[in-house]
């Protein structure tokens, strides 16, 4: 994506770090360098592995510590250098305001730059996220979001309105008030659908469900998605490139039994994503 002659596109990435596995930063920053693009990484949490396993060790990042890696990055002009800011799954409620504070510094710099907020919270077991953070992500985050990542549980959750196939995730998406919605997990008979809705416009692209899929999807998915846009594709491609990568690495995880995704044995499909799923306008 960046020619060797220009300074790469850079992304601030706010979200979980584990030493084992890829997932949050983990999964994010990995995807983002492949596609030529330069990251800094602020840990929510720092754990030993993601809690899926059975059990961690492992702290939440105190919001002082964040506050003061945050203006570290700010005195020194690295922020004004960002495109876009990720975020993923904060540990505490409390960091949301640490997010948006750092929206406000790389917008002040860069009033172009996008925020993609992934709403990481809950899956279909329930909200596994500390209490109050869903509610935070809602009122802090999602207004001021450019795009937001939610699976179809968060989608049903921060919407109020249940999801049970495209045309009921459509309508919800567009309640939440971001300019446009990437809804993964979404129902679609014995398939598995990604949705890009805009207030005017959707598109979907899906893929045959498949058993016991890995950790760290979705935070792949929302890289990858950023990535292409920041490259300026259009969202339908966008979509097709960022959901073929994912549902490939999903496909080799499955077939070896891995509870992680494979990113690093599997990285050229972030770059080269083969075979392309088929995209249309819903």
């Amino acid at each position: 994506m960046a020619d060797a002659s220009e300074a790469p596109v850079r992304v601030l990435s706010i979200q979980s770090e584990v030493v084992y596995g890829h997932v949050g930063n983990g999964a994010a920053r990995f995807a983002l360098q492949r596609l030529g693009l330069d990251v800094l990484a602020l840990p929510t949490v720092l754990f030993s592995n993601h809690p899926g396993h059975g059990g961690f060790t492992g702290e939440v990042t105190p919001v002082e510590r964040l506050e003061a890696l945050l203006a570290g990055l700010d005195e020194r002009g690295w922020l004004a250098g960002c495109a876009a800011v990720l975020s993923g799954y904060l540990g505490d409620a409390d960091q949301a305001g640490i997010v948006a504070e750092a929206v406000a510094r790389v917008r002040e710099a860069n009033p172009d730059a996008h925020y993609l907020c992934d709403p990481v919270f809950g899956d279909e077991g329930g909200i596994y996220a500390r209490q109050g953070v869903a509610e935070a992500m809602a009122l802090k985050l999602l207004p001021i979001a450019d795009i937001a990542t939610p699976n179809r549980f968060e989608l049903e959750t921060l919407s109020r309105h249940p999801v049970t196939n495209a045309e009921t995730a459509i309508e919800a998406a567009r309640t939440l008030g971001v300019p446009l919605v990437l809804a993964t997990s979404v129902p679609r008979e014995e398939e598995i659908a990604t949705l890009a809705v805009t207030p005017t416009n959707a598109w979907g692209s899906a893929t045959p469900r498949l058993p016991h899929p890995p950790h760290g999807t979705g935070d792949l998915l929302a890289a990858l998605f950023l990535a292409h846009r920041l490259g300026g594709a259009a969202i339908p491609r966008a979509l097709r490139l960022a959901s073929s990568s994912v549902d490939h690495m999903i496909r080799m995880a499955v077939r070896g039994g891995a509870d992680e995704m494979p990113l690093i044995a599997a990285q050229a499909t972030i770059t080269r994503p083969r075979p392309l799923l088929d995209v249309r306008a819903l």
